[in-house]
């Protein structure tokens, strides 16, 4: 849908799994979004992919704003994609984490002590875009995770990345896997996946 497509990532392992499995009209950059514009240039859309409450919001959105050319706009997209609904025991996943890394919520290298901001929609509009329309992407297919799949999804979260359990890491994996084995002794799991949702905010006129 578009000529060109650049993504960015802090992370250089996500890095280069998206240039991997990414097609050659697009480029990634190794970057936290609080470092831009980074000389990237100008766009028709800029997107958020379930990243906005780690960044430094307003900083962020104000960048954005001013890299995006009259009509653009911003996007960002509502969406948990490392679980669903199913039989993967997600809740006593949280507590192994929990019991590992402490009750206050981990953020890459920060925390959460209140979770994640409720008030995305007014600071964004707050910066200088004006409220477009919400999207909602009906999903709802079953996917089927194996033991090595559902411990990939918990490390792929920045709440419970490697790093954070530092040598205490193989004794968490051990555990998470014991904990797997016993609710799946056959080592396989189904997730239906979720419904996703786009918030689009536009720099011109609100859309109907």
């Amino acid at each position: 849908m578009f000529a060109e497509a650049v993504g960015i990532d802090a992370d250089a392992a996500m890095i280069r799994e998206a240039e991997r499995v990414s097609p050659p009209n697009t480029q990634f950059v190794r970057l936290r979004a609080e470092d831009l514009p980074a000389a990237l240039g100008t766009f028709d859309v800029a997107t958020l992919a379930q990243s906005f409450h780690w960044l430094d919001g307003a900083r962020v959105t104000k960048t954005v704003l001013a890299m995006l050319r009259s009509g653009g706009s911003l996007v960002h997209v509502g969406a948990t994609t490392h679980e669903g609904d199913g039989d993967v025991p997600r809740e006593e996943i949280g507590a192994l984490i929990r019991s590992y890394l402490g009750p206050v919520r981990r953020a890459g290298g920060g925390t959460l002590p209140r979770g994640t901001r409720a008030d995305e929609r007014e600071l964004i509009e707050s910066c200088g875009f004006r409220a477009g329309r919400t999207i909602e992407v009906a999903r709802g297919e079953t996917y089927e995770r194996t033991e090595d799949d559902v411990v990939a999804s918990v490390f792929s979260l920045s709440s419970a990345a490697p790093h954070l359990f530092g040598a205490r890491l193989e004794s968490f994996e051990s555990d998470l896997r014991a904990l797997l084995r016993r609710s799946s002794p056959g080592g396989r799991f189904h997730e239906r996946a979720r419904d996703i949702t786009l918030r689009v905010w536009s720099i011109g006129p609100a859309r109907s």
